[in-house]
């Protein structure tokens, strides 16, 4: 009988412990994230920050004078990982918050010159990240990026 309590009390504590947790959770205070000077008003923010979690919308690589991609590919790859560093950086993060990173592209053979830009961005360790063939982008854009980071 006295072990069947404990352990009563045990997933009882437990259960309360989750149930702080989870309320927590859910009132933690958010933090919308918008750089200035954006090429197109949209109706979304750059990233919203959750606790320590960020969340990065989708971001294309658009020349704010053109309202289009670059010519060259590497200059859109880099005008779209400057636009997640600069959000990461309004948030107080570096790229290498980045636990995970979604690349939409409607060329799947752009994937390794993509890759010659991208890995300039970060130290020695890369985030967990997706490389998907998509259909047309906005705007003309060849690639899409999305990510999540945590602050450490």
């Amino acid at each position: 009988m006295q072990g069947s309590r404990m352990l009563l009390v045990s997933i009882s504590a437990v259960a309360v412990v989750g149930s702080l947790a989870l309320t927590a959770e859910k009132t933690a205070s958010r933090r919308y994230v918008n750089l200035p000077g954006r090429a197109v008003e949209a109706p979304f923010s750059d990233a919203v920050l959750v606790g320590d979690t960020l969340y990065l919308a989708g971001r294309i690589g658009i020349d704010p004078k053109t309202g289009k991609p670059p010519e060259k590919l590497a200059d859109e790859i880099r005008l779209v990982l400057d636009g997640m560093k600069a959000t990461l950086a309004a948030a107080g993060m570096t790229m290498d918050a980045l636990v995970f990173v979604q690349v939409f592209c409607p060329d799947l053979s752009l994937y390794d010159e993509f890759n010659a830009v991208y890995r300039t961005y970060f130290g020695a360790n890369f985030p967990a990240r997706a490389f998907i063939g998509s259909g047309a982008l906005l705007r003309g854009g060849h690639f899409e990026v999305q990510g999540i980071a945590v602050s450490r």
